[in-house]
Protein backbone atom coordinates (compact mmCIF):
# COMPACT_ATOMS: atom_id res chain seq x y z
CA UNK A 1 0.00 0.00 0.00
CA UNK A 2 1.69 3.12 -0.99
CA UNK A 3 1.05 6.18 1.55
CA UNK A 4 2.12 9.40 2.21
CA UNK A 5 3.51 11.03 4.75
CA UNK A 6 2.27 14.67 5.78
CA UNK A 7 4.40 17.16 7.16
CA UNK A 8 2.96 20.24 9.33
CA UNK A 9 2.02 22.31 6.66
CA UNK A 10 0.03 19.42 4.83
CA UNK A 11 -1.64 18.60 7.93
CA UNK A 12 -3.07 21.71 8.55
CA UNK A 13 -3.92 22.66 5.24
CA UNK A 14 -6.15 19.03 5.89
CA UNK A 15 -7.38 19.57 8.56
CA UNK A 16 -7.94 22.69 9.39
CA UNK A 17 -6.63 22.79 12.32
CA UNK A 18 -3.57 25.30 13.63
CA UNK A 19 -0.47 24.09 14.66
CA UNK A 20 -1.55 24.37 18.55
CA UNK A 21 -4.32 22.55 17.75
CA UNK A 22 -3.04 19.66 16.56
CA UNK A 23 -0.52 19.31 19.14
CA UNK A 24 -3.64 19.93 21.77
CA UNK A 25 -5.56 16.94 19.17
CA UNK A 26 -2.75 14.39 20.05
CA UNK A 27 -2.45 15.14 23.85
CA UNK A 28 -6.14 14.22 24.11
CA UNK A 29 -6.32 11.56 22.39
CA UNK A 30 -8.21 12.92 19.20
CA UNK A 31 -5.20 12.84 17.04
CA UNK A 32 -2.57 10.41 16.32
CA UNK A 33 0.92 10.99 17.77
CA UNK A 34 3.32 11.87 14.96
CA UNK A 35 6.07 9.60 13.16
CA UNK A 36 9.48 10.58 13.30
CA UNK A 37 11.49 11.08 9.90
CA UNK A 38 14.40 11.80 11.24
CA UNK A 39 16.40 14.31 14.18
CA UNK A 40 14.22 17.07 13.86
CA UNK A 41 11.41 15.83 11.40
CA UNK A 42 8.19 14.37 11.63
CA UNK A 43 5.06 14.03 9.92
CA UNK A 44 1.24 11.94 9.57
CA UNK A 45 0.68 9.66 7.25
CA UNK A 46 -2.00 10.52 4.76
CA UNK A 47 -4.82 7.61 5.11
CA UNK A 48 -4.60 8.40 9.06
CA UNK A 49 -5.60 12.32 8.46
CA UNK A 50 -7.79 11.08 5.66
CA UNK A 51 -9.56 8.87 8.33
CA UNK A 52 -9.50 11.39 10.93
CA UNK A 53 -11.36 13.56 8.68
CA UNK A 54 -14.01 11.77 7.70
CA UNK A 55 -14.66 10.62 11.25
CA UNK A 56 -14.77 14.61 11.97
CA UNK A 57 -17.40 15.54 9.02
CA UNK A 58 -19.70 12.00 9.91
CA UNK A 59 -19.98 13.75 13.74
CA UNK A 60 -18.82 10.94 15.14
CA UNK A 61 -18.28 12.00 18.93
CA UNK A 62 -15.35 12.55 20.79
CA UNK A 63 -15.23 9.05 22.93
CA UNK A 64 -14.94 7.62 19.00
CA UNK A 65 -12.68 9.40 17.46
CA UNK A 66 -10.33 8.70 20.41
CA UNK A 67 -11.03 4.83 20.22
CA UNK A 68 -9.95 5.52 15.80
CA UNK A 69 -6.98 6.91 16.79
CA UNK A 70 -6.06 3.68 19.05
CA UNK A 71 -7.29 2.00 15.83
CA UNK A 72 -4.97 3.76 13.65
CA UNK A 73 -1.72 3.82 16.20
CA UNK A 74 -2.36 -0.11 16.51
CA UNK A 75 -2.27 -0.85 12.99
CA UNK A 76 0.83 0.65 12.33
CA UNK A 77 2.34 -1.88 14.67
CA UNK A 78 1.10 -4.39 12.67
CA UNK A 79 2.28 -3.01 9.39
CA UNK A 80 6.01 -2.55 10.93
Amino acid sequence: MASMIYRLPAVKSASGYSRSTVYLRITQGLWTKQVSLGPRCVGWPEHEVAALNAARIAGKSDDEIRALVVKLEEARKVTA
